[in-house]
C-alpha cells in the first residue's frame, strides 16, 4: 500500500503592521520595502484549517494571531502534500529564499 504524505508548508500574509515589532524587523535586516511580510510553517493539516487556528488563538504564532491576513497560496501549493522530513526541510528553505528576495518573513 503507498504511503499517503499528509504534511504541508503554509504562507501567511501579515499586515505591514508588523514592521513596527522589534524583533521582526530585528529579523529581516534585508527586508525591502513594499514587499509582502509573511509567516512560513509547516503543518499536518489543510493550510487552512490551521490558519483558522492561528486566527483563533489555538497553537498559534503570536505574529499570525495579529497581523495574519490571508494564505499565499501561490508561494507553496506546488510543494504539497509531502512527508515530515520534506516539510519540516522545505519551511526552512522556503523562509530562506522569500528573505532573500527581499520579503518579511517570521519562521518558528
Amino acid at each position: 500500500m503507498a504511503r499517503r504524505y499528509h504534511y504541508h508548508v503554509y504562507v501567511v500574509e501579515l499586515s505591514n503592521d508588523v514592521l513596527y515589532e522589534p524583533r521582526f524587523r530585528k529579523s529581516n535586516p534585508d527586508y525591502i520595502s513594499g514587499k509582502p511580510c509573511v509567516y512560513v510553517g509547516m503543518t499536518g493539516l489543510n493550510p487552512d484549517i490551521r490558519f483558522d487556528k492561528h486566527k483563533a488563538g489555538i497553537q498559534s504564532n503570536q505574529y499570525v494571531k495579529r497581523f495574519g491576513l490571508r494564505l499565499l497560496p501561490h508561494l507553496y501549493e506546488m510543494y504539497n502534500p509531502m512527508p515530515y522530513n520534506g516539510a519540516r526541510d522545505m519551511e526552512v528553505e522556503l523562509a530562506i529564499g522569500l528573505r532573500e528576495a527581499g520579503y518579511g518573513v517570521w519562521q518558528a
